[in-house]
């Protein structure tokens, strides 16, 4: 599988280049082409992958991969770039997040679904080993009641605001929950800032959903970290990112274009938008 990135400025790409050229984790699979034209960037990339193309636009990749993986760091560019490819019938993994509006999303996912084409997106933070401890029902601890998930995240962005960041602590709350399907107008939010501070507050099925995203500074920024209260415990865990944070998102893309199915159905990962989009729209409404 020849596969072609998207949004070559995200740091993202270095990291699936390496995995995928200069450590081969998949052999037959190969990092061939790069989008966005013969920039220094550009051109040091595909010297550091030993890639062999660079074109213009998103769309000039098509005869040259097999897949394509959009990484743009602003996710509302993630339609414009990957549409096409889906539309052409590539396997496209879209690096966080999906999109930035539901209309976005739901388009992406519409075409993945007429053109046959496998859509793979996730969070990082969907696979980090902590995550497996957290469960809806807890044998010891018994049913779920609530979900607090804390983590950096800027409203003022340039990257589409809380999107930007702010969908790892959404998605994280998903993949807790078993990754409910939610649609628009399913949630009742209620959300606040204060400086640098945004707290958001839903009920998901019987749980409460509770999040804190925190601007990061220059001298650091907060952990993420999440919390799931049951009836008769608690567990609580700082979710780490390791220097291989990228490679199950490839490893789940790899899988899922080797199978034509994805992970996630389109209903599943259109959630996470639904969800922010809320918080968003709340956080609005508060001004």
């Amino acid at each position: 599988m020849r596969v072609g990135f998207v949004g070559t400025e995200n740091s993202h790409v270095k990291h699936f280049i390496r995995l995928l050229n200069l450590e081969d984790r998949h052999p037959g699979h190969r990092a061939v082409a790069l989008a966005g034209g013969r920039s220094e960037h550009n051109i040091k990339l595909a010297e550091y992958g030993g890639l062999d193309v660079i074109v213009e636009e998103p769309t000039d990749l098509l005869g040259h991969v097999d897949a394509a993986i959009v990484c743009n760091r602003d996710g509302g560019l993630h339609r414009s770039a990957a549409e096409p490819l889906l539309r052409a019938g590539l396997p496209v993994l879209v690096d966080k997040p999906l999109a930035t509006t539901i209309e976005d999303a739901a388009a992406l996912l519409d075409v993945a679904q007429d053109s046959g084409s496998t859509l793979v997106s996730a969070s990082a933070l969907r696979f980090v080993p902590e995550i497996s401890q957290f469960t809806t029902d807890h044998a010891e601890h018994g049913p779920l009641r609530h979900v607090h998930v804390v983590g950096p995240a800027d409203p003022d962005s340039e990257y589409a605001g809380l999107f930007f960041y702010g969908i790892h602590h959404v998605e994280t709350a998903c993949e807790i929950l078993g990754n409910p399907v939610l649609r628009p107008g399913d949630l009742r939010v209620q959300a606040s800032r204060e400086g640098d501070t945004v707290w958001a507050s839903t009920t998901i099925g019987r749980t409460v959903v509770t999040f804190t995203f925190v601007v990061p500074q220059d001298d650091g920024r907060v952990p993420f970290h999440a919390t799931a209260i049951h009836t008769r415990g608690v567990i609580a865990s700082e979710l780490s990112l390791g220097p291989d944070y990228n490679a199950p998102a490839l490893d789940s893309f790899v899988e899922a274009a080797q199978a034509g199915q994805p992970t996630l159905s389109a209903e599943q990962l259109l959630s996470p938008v639904v969800v922010l989009t809320a918080i968003n729209e709340a956080l609005e409404g508060a001004r």
